[in-house]
């Protein structure tokens, strides 16, 4: 599973179909393959996540009482940022992301399966 942030400013108001409309067209993906999409409102006080789960999708937000979530630094196409589970928890603490260094960690290379059954 992989999580995508929308970098651009979201109307908090938009729901399933809505959002749906912004993976199909922006990111040019298709939700039922279980992929986690966030979107933060103008005001960055916001965020919501869809995914699909399996048999519907579903939709969770949160709304922060004091502070901002951090904006990603914009990528290439200016459309969204893909981060991992550990950006997922800081974004989420609070914890600003390009203070934050990263130290060396193994990285299995990507490994694509075959249709054939693996021993």
């Amino acid at each position: 599973m992989r999580v995508y942030l929308y970098t651009r400013n979201t109307d908090m108001r938009r729901s399933f179909n809505g959002l749906r409309g912004i993976i199909q067209s922006d990111f040019k993906m298709d939700i039922l393959k279980g992929d986690t999409f966030l979107f933060l409102s103008k005001r960055r006080d916001r965020i919501k996540a869809i995914w699909w789960d399996g048999d519907g999708m579903a939709i969770y937000m949160k709304r922060l009482e004091v502070g901002v979530y951090q904006r990603p630094l914009i990528t290439t196409d200016g459309c969204c940022a893909i981060i991992d589970r550990t950006q997922l928890q800081l974004l989420l603490s609070g914890i600003e992301m390009r203070s934050a260094k990263r130290l060396k960690r193994y990285q299995p290379s990507t490994i694509e399966t075959g249709s054939g059954s693996h021993p």
